[in-house]
């Protein structure tokens, strides 16, 4: 018999896992190397570029070959990248492990939500896909706070030790993937290319139907991709204000308080319609824009604890808005063509970002 809360709390493991790294504050690090803000602005963007490419694909694959398949391949990738990172010192082999990096992100984005969403409406529990969604964003946010906590003691053990550490809790990771669930909703095994070519098809006729849902992809990518900008770069900028190198963990991690308060507070405020929340959250990301501007720490911090809050909050409401609209079969493509829209602005966004705060 099919058990939906071992399969949800695995999920959550794997989660933890993944987000465990101790080189979340991999700008920091990479500024530590000696790299400008434009070159990690560029390595972004060789992130971005990779997303773009296999995003799409790589969700077609996941409902296709099956969701779980995707998540082993993702860790894989992961792997890989964090002992490129290990083994080469140039910036030529950083922007290399980036394509790794991003392999792993494009098999795991369309797979986890899709296949958490249909294990819970396999058991006619979808209703609680909201409180899945929100522990998630919660999980990152941890685990971010966590990678930011260290970004110390990263630098301090060196990036080679770092990446190695990551390295080994992605595999952990790897081995409780291999003991969850799979749940097929497409059993017919034949002709396997017009499977994949079909899925691409009436995920496009879908979206061309749904206009809807392409503005909440949309308006989700834009307020998140001018969110992790500003928390990318801050690690960088803190310093530059004055903040101590011991003190950047503990300001990172308030930073990331801001996304969980608003991860669990949206569940309270189910009421209020989307465009007034699209509009409230689209202030708060402003603000941190505005705050860091200051020049002074402790209130760019507050900036990122606002931008963070009202990102992840955004993030719980489409998330569940958009899982309520997509059909099963094609679930992992539709969320991946929503993490495609994210890559296409932050491909824009990532070197003009590294311009815009190295100047200022």
């Amino acid at each position: 018999m099919f058990n939906i809360k071992k399969q949800i709390n695995k999920l959550y493991i794997t989660s933890i896992l993944a987000n465990l790294s101790i080189t979340g504050a991999w700008v920091a690090i990479l500024a530590a190397r000696g790299f400008s803000l434009i070159k990690i602005g560029f390595a972004e963007t060789v992130f971005h570029i990779t997303s773009l490419i296999f995003e799409i694909p790589s969700g077609v694959f996941a409902d296709v070959f099956g969701r779980k398949r995707m998540l082993v391949i993702s860790h894989i990738m992961t792997i890989i990248g964090n002992v490129i990172m290990v083994l080469n010192e140039s910036f030529v082999t950083v922007c290399f492990s980036f394509v790794f990096f991003a392999l792993g992100y494009n098999f795991s984005s369309g797979s986890d939500d899709a296949l958490a969403y249909d294990s819970l409406k396999s058991v006619n529990q979808e209703s609680r896909y909201d409180k899945y969604s929100s522990n998630q964003l919660i999980i990152y946010r941890i685990g971010n706070a966590f990678s930011t906590l260290c970004a110390g003691v990263a630098l301090m053990l060196g990036y080679k030790t770092a990446y190695t550490i990551s390295a080994l809790t992605d595999i952990a990771a790897l081995m409780f993937i291999f003991t969850l669930k799979e749940i097929r909703v497409n059993d017919d095994e034949a002709k396997l290319m017009s499977r994949i070519i079909r899925c691409f098809a009436d995920s496009f006729i879908f979206l061309r139907n749904e206009k809807k849902a392409v503005a909440l992809m949309m308006c989700n990518s834009a307020v998140g991709a001018i969110d992790i900008l500003l928390l990318f770069f801050l690690q960088a900028k803190l310093l530059e204000a004055g903040l101590k190198d011991f003190a950047l963990g503990v300001a990172l991690f308030a930073m990331e308080l801001g996304g969980m308060l608003g991860a669990k507070l949206i569940l309270k405020f189910h009421h209020i319609r989307y465009r007034n929340i699209l509009f409230i959250c689209l202030i708060g990301v402003s603000s941190g824009i505005l705050l860091e501007h200051t020049g002074l720490y402790t209130i760019m911090t507050l900036g990122g604890f606002l931008s963070a809050m009202a990102d992840d909050a955004l993030q719980v409401r489409t998330n569940t808005k958009l899982q309520d609209m997509f059909p099963s079969d094609k679930r992992a493509t539709l969320i991946s063509i929503e993490s495609f829209t994210f890559s296409i602005i932050m491909i824009v966004l990532s070197p003009l970002a590294g311009f815009f705060f190295s100047k200022w």
